[in-house]
């Protein structure tokens, strides 16, 4: 037998050699916003920084078989297509907490099979706080997964919190395919992962924390979530601008993210929702930092405003909405004369740009020289407000400082401040106005064409309705 037809039949025989071999996919991701390339850019298209693309390998020939559910509950989800018409609504089941908090900003409780993120600063309580929740939930099986802490640092951390719970496991895994082995055999109610950033699929060969394992864990987890009708928590990080770190399609695939906000400096914390696909994105929870956990917050208006016996110029009550909560809160302003040339303008709490158009509405309407001033403004309490219904608050205060007369003390208001220095209805006034009569305020300015939302003969405190900011000054100074 010739060379030749030996070769042939070596080929005939050994299937091996036709097999095509599994090609390694790479892409070229943005650690700052997670956007997604074929190739290298020096500059991102999505968020304009430089030199921020590394490569990441996004496909890996002996990846292993995704996990499947079909075992994991009893009932089986059959899937066909219906017509919308012979679709039945049902009222969403929800799981309570006994954190009122928590189920407001939910939209009344946790959605069974929903998956929920939380971001926040480090160091912020994001880890006790959802620690002491998942204690609280003594009715389920609560699974928390930890791939930062220890399990001797969680049992110290719950032994500070001083809540008992039989029904509260941990498992400190980062693995992806160990992780979901170990629900399968626990079948847990509510999951709870710390921190996405840190859990690792074995379907994409590159580290932990990159754009494209943050995509895969949270898919995987969604599936699970969906597929087995169980809620999952994702605790996540945030970059260094305050943006959720990981790709936004991240923040696409989850149900509802929640912002876990505030000073360190501050005992107080406040839950915000950013997206919520089963209730309102408005609404917040206020908690305060304790040696034994988050304490919640029943009345923050009480907090928010200053307990002092003296009245000093630059401090104006507003009657804030955040969500259906109404919250009174202290405005205050200090206005100086300039040492420098160039005036300063700081803000804390408040919307920079809003508060240089409501200095430039001052000059050009009220003929006040803010122009050669040092202007600051701060929101007490550590809280960052973006209801526009503060701004005849914030109006007030720098006319006090200015003038350098205290403001009355049992006054609040409630206005948006238009360019042409008129003042704005505001939504749900009513509220507004029966929360600064619960606190014991004997006035509340508000806008006049809001006369028609609300009745006076309802409130004892004096409702005053103006139409102008100067007609403001002439009522007060």
């Amino acid at each position: 037998m010739g060379p030749a037809a030996m070769l042939a039949l070596l080929l005939l025989t050994n299937t091996s050699y036709f097999t095509p071999m599994s090609k390694i996919k790479t892409a070229f991701f943005c650690n700052n916003c997670g956007y997604e390339s074929t190739k290298w850019i020096g500059k991102c298209p999505s968020c304009n920084e430089w030199n921020t693309f590394t490569q990441e390998v996004i496909h890996s020939g002996d990846a292993k078989e995704k996990t499947t559910w079909e075992d994991y509950s009893e009932t089986k989800k059959i899937t066909k297509t219906v017509a919308l018409s012979d679709v039945t609504v049902q009222e969403e089941k929800r799981i309570v907490t006994k954190d009122s908090e928590l189920n407001r900003v939910l939209g009344g409780g946790i959605v069974p099979g929903s998956l929920i993120l939380v971001a926040g600063e480090p160091g912020i309580g994001k880890s006790t706080l959802f620690l002491q929740n998942g204690l609280h939930i003594n009715q389920l099986r609560v699974l928390y997964i930890s791939g930062e802490e220890s399990e001797q640092q969680i049992k110290m951390r719950a032994d500070r919190l001083k809540i008992v719970n039989d029904n509260f496991y941990l498992l400190t895994e980062t693995d992806t395919t160990i992780i979901f082995k170990e629900i399968k055999k626990l079948k847990p109610q509510l999951v709870i992962v710390d921190s996405i950033q840190t859990i690792q699929s074995n379907l994409i060969d590159s580290s932990a924390g990159t754009v494209s394992q943050i995509r895969e864990c949270a898919a995987a987890f969604q599936r699970f979530a969906k597929e087995t009708n169980t809620p999952v928590f994702l605790i996540g990080h945030i970059t260094k601008d305050g943006a959720i770190a990981g790709p936004k399609i991240l923040e696409h695939m989850v149900d509802t993210v929640l912002q876990f906000e505030g000073d360190r400096h501050y005992a107080y914390r406040i839950l915000r929702t950013l997206k919520n696909r089963f209730g309102s994105t408005s609404e917040l929870g206020i908690y305060e930092m304790t040696g034994e956990g988050m304490r919640i917050v029943t009345n923050p208006s009480e907090i928010l405003i200053a307990q002092r016996e003296e009245v000093l110029s630059g401090s104006a009550i507003a009657a804030a909405l955040e969500g259906m909560r109404p919250l009174l809160i202290e405005v205050q302003a200090l206005v100086t004369t300039s040492v420098y040339g160039t005036p300063q303008r700081t803000v804390t709490g408040f919307d920079l740009r809003r508060l240089q158009l409501l200095l430039a509405v001052l000059e050009k309407r009220g003929g006040f020289q803010f122009g050669m001033k040092d202007v600051f403004v701060n929101i007490a309490g550590g809280i960052k407000i973006e209801d526009p219904s503060i701004d005849l608050a914030v109006i007030c205060a720098l006319l006090s400082s200015y003038e350098d007369n205290p403001l009355p003390k049992a006054v609040c208001f409630a206005g948006e401040i238009g360019l042409n220095g008129e003042i704005r209805a505001v939504n749900r006034i009513e509220q507004r106005i029966a929360e600064a009569q619960k606190l014991g305020f004997e006035k509340i300015i508000v806008s006049r064409y809001n006369k028609k939302s609300f009745d006076p003969k309802n409130y004892t405190i004096q409702v005053i309705a103006l139409s102008r900011v100067d007609e403001v000054y002439q009522q007060l100074f």
